[in-house]
């Protein structure tokens, strides 16, 4: 993903939206999953996803804030 720093406010409100809907998602097939690799997979996706959503998040706020995020 691009460099959070350099995503106008629109751009991450947005991509935190499609992050959120994405562990949405993934909770959901997570939930119809059979067969370790399929969880396991899922696991590492939502894992993946979570961590970014964090990282926009902070982002968000540290400029909500204007102060620089912290890392």
């Amino acid at each position: 993903m691009a460099n959070e720093s350099s995503m106008s406010e629109a751009e991450l409100n947005n991509r935190i939206r499609m992050l959120e809907d994405n562990i949405r998602q993934l909770i959901e097939q997570a939930a119809a999953a059979s067969g370790e690799q399929n969880e396991a997979r899922i696991a590492d996706r939502l894992s993946q996803q979570n961590e970014e959503l964090e990282r926009l998040t902070r982002e968000r706020d540290a400029r909500a804030k204007n102060e620089p995020p912290k890392k």
